[in-house]
C-alpha cells in the first residue's frame, strides 16, 4: 500500500500552488507563502448558495460530482493554493452505526448518542473504501481537474472531537456530558477512542491512496481540556494517527481551536504543521512549537468583515511574526464567516503572495 502511494507522487512543477504548499509542509523555502482558508468552499460563495437551494449538505457531500464542483469553486474564484475537500467530519460515522442529520446553522444532530459500553460495542470499524466510496471518488475527480497545479487537502475529525459529538448528541458549549463520561467512565471513553482511532486512521490513509497531497486532523473542540487531561485522554490516540500518516510520506496538519495551553502537548502528538488560532500570537506559538515544525494560521476570521486597511494590517502582522521562515501556511484561525466577501478573500490571497514573493 505504501509503495503504491509513494509511486504515485511526482515532483510538482515549480511555481504552482502544489509546489508552494509542499515546500511549506517540508520546511523548504517556497516561492511565496501558500494560502488557503478553512470553510473556503462554503456559504461566502454565491455559486455555493445557489447549489444549496437545490441540495442539502449531505447530498452534496455524498455526490462526487457535486462535491468536486464545490471543492474547486474557491480555487477558481479565490486563487488559493489548495483545494480542501467539501465534506463533513461526520461522514465516516454513519458506517459505524451512528444515525445523524445536519441542521443548518446548528450542526450535526446525533439520533443515537453513545453513552455506555454497550453503545461502544455496537459500533463498527469501517472499511472507508466501502463505507464512504463517494469521498474517494470526489478526491480522484478533484485531483484530475487540478492536474498537479494545486494541493488537494483531505481531512478527518479527530477522535476527541468526534467522540464529543457522539456522546453529546449535538454541538455543545461546555461538553459536560462528554467530559463527565471521560472522567467518570474512563473504560468506556478509552474503548470509544480506540474504535475512533482505528476508523480515523483508515479513513485518512484511504484519502491518501485516493490522491490527496496533505491531510488535516480537525480537533476543533480539544481546547476545552487542560494539558494534563489532554495527555491522558487524547494525546496517545492522535499520536497513533499521525504516526500512521507519516509512514506514507504525506504531510499532515494538526488543527485545534482555543489551544494556546495545549501547543506543546499537541506538538508531541504529531503533525508536520501545527495550526494555531488568533488567541495566541504566531511568533510566540512557533517558538513554543519548535522551528522543526511548520505553523498554519492565524488571522482572526472576523477581521475579514472590516475595511481593507484593517485586514491588510492584520495580514502584515501575521507575516511579520512568521518572519519569512520556511514552514508557514497562511490561513485563518478558524473558518471563513458566511458574510465574508469573496472579493476580500481574493485580494487577501493576492496580497499574501505579493508580500512574500521570493
Amino acid at each position: 500500500m505504501q509503495q503504491q502511494i509513494e509511486t504515485a507522487r511526482v515532483q510538482p512543477e515549480a511555481g504552482t500552488g502544489l509546489a508552494r504548499f509542499l515546500d511549506a509542509c517540508f520546511l523548504r523555502q517556497p516561492d511565496a507563502t501558500p494560502v488557503w482558508f478553512m470553510r473556503q468552499a462554503g456559504r461566502c460563495l454565491a455559486a455555493y448558495r445557489e447549489l444549496r437551494k437545490r441540495y442539502d449538505i449531505l447530498t452534496m457531500a455524498k455526490t462526487p460530482e457535486l462535491c468536486a464542483q464545490v471543492t474547486l469553486m474557491p480555487v477558481e474564484q479565490l486563487g488559493v493554493d489548495g483545494a480542501v475537500l467539501y465534506a463533513d467530519i461526520m461522514l465516516p460515522l454513519e458506517g459505524m452505526g451512528i444515525s445523524f442529520e445536519i441542521e443548518p446553522d446548528i450542526g450535526p444532530i446525533i439520533h443515537n448518542p453513545v453513552r455506555s459500553m454497550r453503545d461502544v460495542d455496537a459500533l463498527r470499524i469501517i472499511d472507508p473504501d466501502e463505507a464512504v466510496p463517494f469521498v474517494m471518488e470526489a478526491i480522484r475527480l478533484v485531483r484530475g481537474e487540478l492536474a498537479g497545479k494545486k494541493a488537494v487537502i483531505g481531512f478527518s475529525g479527530a477522535p476527541y472531537t468526534l467522540a464529543c459529538y457522539m456522546i453529546e448528541g449535538r454541538p455543545s458549549r461546555d461538553y459536560g456530558i462528554a467530559k463527565s463520561l471521560m472522567y467518570g467512565q474512563p473504560e468506556v471513553w478509552h474503548a470509544l477512542m480506540e474504535k475512533l482511532t482505528a476508523v480515523v486512521t483508515r479513513y485518512l490513509l484511504a484519502q491518501i491512496r485516493a490522491g490527496v497531497d496533505v491531510v488535516q486532523l480537525f480537533d476543533s473542540w480539544v481546547g476545552a481540556l487542560s494539558p494534563g487531561v489532554y495527555r491522558r485522554f487524547v494525546q496517545p490516540y492522535n499520536r497513533r494517527i499521525f504516526t500512521a500518516i507519516k509512514e506514507t510520506g504525506t504531510p499532515s496538519i494538526h488543527f485545534g481551536t482555543g489551544t494556546a495551553s495545549l501547543l506543546e502537548a499537541m506538538t508531541e502528538a504529531g503533525g508536520d504543521i501545527i495550526s494555531v488560532d488568533w488567541r495566541v500570537d504566531l511568533d510566540e506559538a512557533w517558538a513554543r512549537i519548535g522551528y522543526e515544525r511548520g505553523i498554519q494560521g492565524n488571522l482572526d476570521p472576523t477581521l475579514l468583515l472590516t475595511p481593507w486597511e484593517t485586514i491588510e494590517a492584520g495580514m502584515r502582522d501575521v507575516l511579520r511574526r512568521a518572519n519569512g521562515r520556511a514552514g508557514h501556511i497562511f490561513n485563518l484561525g478558524h473558518g471563513v464567516l458566511a458574510p465574508t466577501s469573496p472579493d476580500t478573500l481574493r485580494r487577501l490571497v493576492e496580497a499574501v503572495h505579493e508580500s512574500t514573493a521570493r
